[in-house]
């Protein structure tokens, strides 16, 4: 544990000094603890080399935690919510739907390092064992299978616009591709060289060429840049009305203006998985974007499955559960497919029933 302490050189009748101990300044970000002691001592609050990104403290962020507690009631976690989730599912066909970044591996400043670790790895393989599992992801769909590397789950990429059923080891199913924004191919891909021409001046600015839509990253942008480099990508966006542009983490996401999104293709996957009846067909979807909100809004409108948001802050959400980050997510994978193959047991065994 990392202890705050400051020291002042008070003599008491001359002779000694005083150490004084904050023990209230432990759960202070470093950032904000130096900004305390630094305004407690009469300094000033900016460092220097550091004048652009640090802004007047807020100490008081008892608001923030408090907004987070009610919001955590409305959409509870779902790891400490797991038996309820589950309960009454044994006999139900449940099919797992999962994003990529933010919610299988942490964001991060370099997109193309945004590698799951192995303990993920395995644990989605492990829940692809016990149920037809795919992975929707904004990325091009072979990127997001280099990043996974498991070829026992199916791969939609480019928000859905890409998906492929993979043939599994138990012949669940044959492979199936489907593009439908495959037409404006040749478009997305002069758009994309107009990109990467017309911001190659901007610096911080990376264009990522995710097959059926384009990216725009601005994570390392200087915020001076960022209007120039919005207006520039909306001029070019506004000659091309076939397209339009979404917002994400950092990102400006070009696509094509189709009724296409993440909840068509989680539809979609589950029509050719056979599975689309309301009543034994259990969907249930992690992910943390904006984008992903379009399949919890599916889920909601079945009236059946478990949607879930990955979020350590209140946001606005169809998910009736939450997870606060990857690890979290980790965690609950694991305990999925452990449920899976204790409810399996008990079902074949009724001796065995918790």
């Amino acid at each position: 544990m990392e202890f705050s302490l400051f020291f002042s050189n008070v003599l008491l009748k001359g002779k000694s000094v005083l150490l004084i101990f904050f023990p209230f300044t432990f759960g202070f970000p470093p950032g904000r603890r130096t900004v305390f002691w630094r305004s407690l001592m009469g300094l000033p609050w900016q460092l220097s080399g550091d004048r652009n990104s640090l802004q007047v403290p807020n100490f008081d962020n008892t608001e923030e935690i408090t907004n987070y507690s009610s919001w955590l009631k409305k959409h509870p976690c779902g790891l400490e919510s797991f038996e309820r989730i589950m309960k009454g599912l044994q006999r139900k066909k449940i099919v797992v739907f999962l994003d990529y970044d933010g919610t299988l591996s942490p964001i991060v400043d370099d997109p193309d390092r945004a590698f799951m670790s192995s303990e993920m790895r395995e644990a989605v393989r492990e829940v692809a064992k016990c149920f037809p599992t795919a992975i929707i992801s904004g990325r091009s769909r072979d990127k997001v299978k280099e990043f996974v590397k498991l070829s026992n789950v199916h791969y939609a990429g480019s928000h859905g616009m890409d998906i492929i059923m993979t043939p599994t080891s138990d012949n669940e199913v044959d492979e199936v591709s489907f593009q439908p924004a495959k037409e404006f191919l040749p478009a997305i891909q002069q758009i994309r060289q107009i990109l990467e021409e017309e911001t190659r001046k901007i610096e911080g600015a990376m264009v990522e060429d995710n097959r059926f839509c384009v990216s725009v990253h601005f994570r390392h942008v200087h915020e001076r840049d960022l209007e120039k480099l919005e207006k520039k990508v909306q001029s070019i966006i506004g000659k091309n009305p076939d397209f339009h542009i979404t917002q994400g983490k950092k990102v400006m996401e070009i696509r094509p203006t189709i009724n296409w999104n993440k909840g068509h293709a989680m539809e979609y996957y589950l029509h050719i998985l056979g599975h689309t009846s309301i009543d034994d067909v259990i969907p249930l979807y992690i992910g943390d974007d904006r984008t992903d909100e379009d399949a919890f809004k599916v889920i909601e409108m079945r009236g059946q499955g478990i949607a879930i948001l990955v979020s350590s802050i209140p946001k606005h959400t169809k998910a009736s559960y939450s997870l606060k980050d990857p690890s979290q997510v980790l965690a609950f994978l694991l305990r999925l497919a452990r449920w899976r193959k204790v409810s399996s047991s008990s079902i074949t065994n009724p001796l065995l029933q918790i």
